[in-house]
């Protein structure tokens, strides 16, 4: 369809929409974790089933089953390659179902990841990825794209870029919006929405999924205002509860109607439903519209409103690194800095861990390392210890954190968190994907990778959230991240690691080296980068040990020589000192061109690592 023929078509009357997809394929038994976009291929006539309810209820548009039809969504089921067969499938099931009365809507959700700072996807690559799934639907002959459930106003334009020159195609561009009227980075949905609106290119705007009925109409009462464009508004069933295990949406067939009156009465042209929403709610939803439409009440798009349009905040001078903390003086300095890498306990009690930590800051030892579930492990938070050891040991933390576990929002509120009850130091890594630790059946998040999350932290230094708020007082983290000197692909580490620099990276931690040489070889390639680089050493305890790091842990490398030299050992005690000889040996050949040590303490015995670092005896750690 034109987009002239649609402006007249939306101006004429209401367009009523369809509801959920896959919640209908859920309670035909397709378990959520099956890719529901891939059902096209495998199972076209369970999603015509859903198509053909809708329309029989009265639906005057249905969107394709390919909300994540995309190359990255496709890519965790191992279907990358299957982009164009799936959206072809999904266009061709709807015609299928749908009279020519009834208007087929290509269907584009958001990527799923960050588009952050150097990030894990560029703009760019974003936008291929939204031209690949948007020139598959249009070329199998969709009548519209709708681009729906975005939560980041910056990727919906993106995306709506990235579409909008696939042919004269009308686009419905929708956000998703919380209870407070507030997108999930803070910015108000009045304003993201004026945003995405002023493009040309889209039809219509509006809002979708997130909210029930009631919500979506008090955030429909600001869109309103800003935007003589028509508007669309489909909510969920509302707020999901558990129920015998079950996630079911309460809101009743009558009750989604009756807001759907209140849509209309309030400008919207088109309507429909979202997560819980089902062929019954439809029914009663066209039902209830189409008698007031009939009726002749008041349904003109509203005059264009103007909004006073926040200016967006400026990002300040960062603290001196140098005043943030006595390992960014040290830093700051060009001063050697040790560190030991202390594990946090599986259990609760930490006051073993705590005395581990003053034998340390007894020692002389700058600073703490507190992984962050290590080895996709899980253990006491990270935070939790830091914070006990800090208060208890009288020597600083440097808090790991990973951005495998928590979302977006969650990674911002501890970051805040961490600095507000006095931790001052953060190296901030991507994490071992779950299914490599204890854990495989475990989720991983991984919203953002380390070189987004540091871009982030360096905002958060100069004042400003990932929504793009201003914060007073601003963060004073120091900013670390880790480095692979014996990666794979040395070539994609080396641009990574200066990405992270870019990002923000004020210290770098290695993964434990075994081979000064290939050390060596990454700090000539990363020369220009100019971060200290901090050494990461794993003193053997055994050949068995050495044996694990070698074969089990990601991203080490052990010289063939070296766990030769381990099989020499033949008591437990002999294989500890000669792992302690290994490991000074290193720390000597390498010393000049690293700015310090982070000694890991194998097992949880510091005695060991501190032997390492010359600041205690090798017989009696």
């Amino acid at each position: 369809m034109k987009r002239s023929a649609f402006d007249r078509l939306v101006s004429q009357r209401v367009l009523i929409g369809d509801g959920a997809m896959g919640t209908m394929l859920y309670q035909h038994g397709v378990f959520l974790n099956r890719c529901f976009d891939e059902l096209n291929l495998s199972d076209p006539g369970l999603v015509k089933k859903v198509h053909a309810a809708y329309v029989g209820a009265g639906s005057d548009l249905i969107e394709t089953n390919t909300f994540g039809a995309n190359r990255l969504k496709l890519s965790k089921f191992g279907l990358a390659a299957e982009v164009e067969p799936i959206n072809r499938a999904a266009v061709r099931i709807a015609r299928e179902a749908a009279p020519d009365t009834v208007l087929v809507a290509g269907s584009l959700g958001p990527l799923g990841c960050e588009l952050v700072g150097p990030g894990p996807i560029t703009s760019k690559e974003a936008g291929q990825v939204f031209e690949e799934q948007g020139r598959a639907l249009v070329s199998a002959g969709v009548d519209l794209l709708i681009l729906e459930t975005f939560a980041n106003p910056d990727e919906l334009l993106v995306a709506i870029r990235a579409v909008a020159g696939l042919g004269d195609l009308p686009l419905v561009a929708q956000m998703t919006v919380g209870e407070n009227q507030e997108t999930v980075y803070g910015e108000r949905i009045d304003q993201a929405v004026a945003r995405v609106a002023q493009e040309e290119a889209v039809a219509v705007v509006g809002l979708n999924c997130s909210l029930g009925p009631s919500g979506m109409l008090s955030s429909l009462e600001l869109v309103r205002r800003i935007t003589d464009k028509p508007i669309a508004v489909q909510p969920n069933a509302g707020m999901p509860r558990q129920v015998e295990g079950r996630q079911l949406y309460m809101c009743t067939p009558e009750y989604m109607a009756e807001y759907a009156k209140r849509f209309f009465e309030m400008g919207a042209r088109l309507i429909g439903g979202c997560c819980g929403t089902t062929p019954e709610h439809i029914r009663e939803i066209v039902r209830a519209v189409r008698s007031i439409s009939k009726a002749g009440a008041q349904s003109a798009v509203p005059a264009r409103v103007e909004v006073q349009q926040t200016a967006r905040p400026v990002l300040r001078e960062p603290q001196p690194l140098a005043t943030r903390s006595g390992l960014g003086a040290k830093l700051a300095a060009g001063a050697p800095v040790t560190m030991i890498e202390i594990t946090p306990p599986r259990g609760i009690d930490v006051a073993a861990t705590v005395e581990k930590a003053r034998q340390c800051a007894r020692a002389g030892v700058d600073a703490i390392n507190i992984p962050d579930g290590p080895r996709a492990s899980s253990r006491l938070s990270p935070l939790v210890t830091a914070v006990r050891i800090q208060e208890g040991a009288g020597i600083e933390a440097i808090l790991h954190f990973c951005c495998r576990d928590r979302n977006l929002i969650g990674m911002q509120s501890d970051i805040l968190g961490a600095s507000a009850i006095g931790l001052r130091n953060l190296l901030i890594i991507t994490g071992d994907p779950p299914k490599l630790g204890e854990y495989p059946s475990a989720t991983g998040v991984f919203d953002m990778d380390s070189i987004a999350l540091t871009a982030v932290v360096r905002n958060l230094n100069r004042g400003v959230d990932i929504g793009g708020n201003s914060i007073n007082p601003p963060t004073a983290l120091v900013m670390g991240v880790g480095a692979n000197p014996v990666a794979t692909d040395l070539e994609r580490e080396v641009e990574r690691f200066r990405q992270k620099v870019l990002a923000g990276a004020e210290f770098a931690v290695t993964q434990p080296v075994f081979d000064a040489e290939c050390l060596f070889r990454f700090l000539d390639a990363i020369e220009g980068a100019a971060i200290p680089i901090i050494a990461g050493i794993w003193p053997f305890t055994s050949y068995k040990n050495a044996e694990f790091m070698a074969n089990e842990v990601p991203g080490v490398v052990v010289p063939p020589s070296l766990l030769e030299r381990m099989r020499q050992a033949t008591t437990k005690e002999d294989g500890r000192l000669l792992g302690i000889e290994i490991a000074r040996e290193l720390v000597a050949r390498v010393r000049e061109r690293v700015a310090g040590f982070a000694v890991s303490a194998p097992f949880g015995n510091v005695g060991t690592a501190l032997a390492v670092l010359g600041k205690a005896d090798p017989g009696a750690a």
